[in-house]
């Protein structure tokens, strides 16, 4: 089975990357390749959304390709946000800790949810 990424044109501020299949040992550089070209485009201080409905997926090689995404993403000032993790998927997130509860959403509305509260708590009031 392959890996299919995809992503959106992406902006300074937000990007997101779909990720479909599975993420293993003989797919992970896929994804490493693609993030090559779409990281530098998501600015310090922005946010990269990876939605993960579509894999069905993920073996300690995929983990390993998450954590060096996050790690230079944090190293910049970026984040790393993720978007409906299919239930196997968000299993193995728990099982090894490899990703901050608080990272890791079950739906859009729920992400946009924290990405305002965020944006109030440095606007310091309500957004219009």
């Amino acid at each position: 089975m392959t890996l299919i990424v995809r992503s959106e044109s992406p902006t300074p501020e937000r990007s997101t990357v779909w990720l479909e299949g599975r993420l293993d040992a003989n797919t992970f550089t896929d994804l490493d390749e693609a993030l090559r070209d779409i990281t530098p485009m998501v600015e310090n201080n922005g946010t990269l959304v990876l939605d993960l409905s579509q894999l069905d997926y993920i073996s300690s090689a995929g983990l390993r390709s998450l954590a060096l995404l996050r790690r230079n993403m944090h190293d910049r000032g970026a984040r790393t946000l993720l978007l409906n993790p299919q239930p196997q998927v968000k299993k193995v997130f728990e099982i090894v800790k490899a990703v901050p509860v608080a990272e890791v959403f079950a739906n859009v509305a729920e992400l946009d949810q924290y990405l305002d509260h965020i944006q109030r708590q440095v606007a310091g009031g309500p957004l219009p």
